[in-house]
């Protein structure tokens, strides 16, 4: 018999904290922070005859570099992985159900894009009226829509929660090692005949390895990081110089192949290197999240993250609709004196714009309160499916005016109601009154030390 988490000697991590992990909480705002600084920093812009050109700052000389260490998507993945596992623990212990668990992390994962569909699905529609070139406002529309691809393998991610937990107590490391192991074949696959589509799979496989990850650092069973790390970069230094991959970790204007897009054997490598280098400087990282300053600091990030990330590509429209589009002003050459010296103004005018934004949308992370999810199965396996085919469709095609971007929201918001209490009385309370009450579901914490309604993945 394998022995369980409780049991096994660990390497050299004790397991999380059941409650609060300063390290998790300063991963998880690290994480969307350094996205938003990357989308907000990488595009180069120009207009000209009612379009707009964009390009990437990053494809110029040696930018690729940077990309080692800002796409942390697997940084995320593996720090939501640890928060999902102490978070379904505690509901096992408090004795609530599986759907209950699962309706209300579906709650908060979908709930905050409501309001994103509420606006964006007429702001075509009004833009266009009022004037604005047509293909600007159709790219907007697009990339508006095509940040939710995070949210879709996400839900997956906690969706399978419970059966993956599972496997990680009977089986351990062997779970993401097949999982990584089922990555190369596709990969193999992929390069092999020629087909992008056969790399499709690994959307679900990497995250999941990553995010599986995430659930050994809960076990206190991932230990040895100075291997972790040198292991995982060297592994993908060793792949991007002797295989197809591209050496830089997001797509690429152009480039015939993306490491993100579907995501390769070489971005998860960058992700067990990236997760390995963390876990050496933990000590370190707990020691500043402590900081009373950094500590409140942490606390008010942690609760804005998901409004940080849903719309911070909304603030940059805004901007670039003022100057790029409206002035006629382009983004300097990347890497030009120009460039580097407008850099912090161009962070300055996007954070500006950034913040009626989180004042005023910052309260939809946390979901409407109500009674507790008392259905079954069945129903949160529709909600789930329904929210997922939602996020899908805004995903491919964003909010450009059409049928569409309306069912796509129709079906989440369809799905959000699904997780809503059952009004149909049980057999066990007719039969028992008075004995039988709705469990509380409610999360106290989601394992990155603040209540898990201030918190949306």
């Amino acid at each position: 018999m394998i022995p369980s988490p409780a049991t096994r000697p660990t390497a050299r991590t004790a397991p999380a904290p059941a409650g609060r992990d300063p390290f998790i909480d300063v991963l998880r705002v690290f994480g969307m922070a350094l996205v938003v600084l990357q989308h907000w920093s990488m595009p180069v812009l120009s207009f000209a005859d009612g379009r707009i050109t964009t390009g990437n700052a990053l494809a110029t000389g040696n930018g690729w570099m940077i990309t080692w260490i800002s796409q942390v998507m697997p940084l995320v993945f593996f720090a939501g992985g640890a928060a999902g596992a102490i978070s379904r623990r505690a509901a096992v212990q408090r004795g609530d159900a599986t759907p209950a668990w699962l309706a209300t992390r579906l709650r908060r994962l979908a709930w905050p894009v409501v309001p994103l569909a509420a606006v964006w699905l007429p702001l075509p529609h009004l833009l266009l009226t009022l004037g604005m070139p047509e293909q600007p406002v159709m790219t907007a529309s697009r990339l508006a829509g095509q940040l939710l691809w995070f949210l879709v393998i996400y839900l997956v991610a906690v969706a399978l929660t419970p059966p993956m937990l599972r496997l990680n107590t009977a089986y351990g490391w062997r779970v993401p090692a097949a999982l990584a192991a089922g990555a190369v074949a596709v990969d193999l696959l992929r390069f092999t005949s020629g087909l992008e589509v056969a790399g499709l799979p690994n959307i679900v496989l990497i995250w999941l390895a990553v995010h599986q990850l995430g659930f050994l650092y809960a076990d206190g069973r991932l230990g040895r990081p100075w291997i972790l790390a040198p292991a995982g970069y060297g592994l993908a230094a060793a792949l991007v110089t002797f295989g197809p991959y591209p050496l830089s970790m997001i797509g690429m204007p152009g480039a015939a192949v993306s490491n993100m897009a579907p995501p390769t054997l070489a971005l998860l490598s960058v992700g067990v290197g990236q997760i390995g280098l963390a876990l050496a400087l933990r000590r370190w990282i707990v020691s500043f999240a402590e900081w009373p300053g950094v500590s409140r600091a942490l606390g008010w990030a942690g609760g804005r993250m998901m409004t940080l990330y849903l719309w911070h590509m909304s603030a940059l429209f805004v901007i670039v609709s003022m100057v790029v589009v409206g002035l006629g002003v382009s983004t300097p050459e990347p890497g030009t004196s120009a460039w580097v010296s407008g850099w912090p103004h161009w962070l300055l005018m996007l954070t500006l714009a950034m913040w009626p934004l989180l004042r005023s949308l910052a309260r939809f992370e946390t979901p409407p309160s109500g009674r507790p999810y008392t259905g079954g199965m069945a129903r949160i396996v529709v909600a789930t499916v329904l929210v997922g085919l939602g996020l899908l469709t805004l995903t491919a095609i964003g909010f450009v005016p059409g049928t569409a971007p309306l069912l796509g929201a129709g079906a989440i918001v369809a799905g959000l109601a699904l997780t809503g209490p059952s009004f149909r009385t049980s057999p066990a309370s007719r039969a028992f009154p008075g004995r039988v009450r709705p469990r509380i579901t409610r999360d106290t914490s989601d394992g990155s030390g603040a209540p898990a309604d201030a918190k949306s993945f």
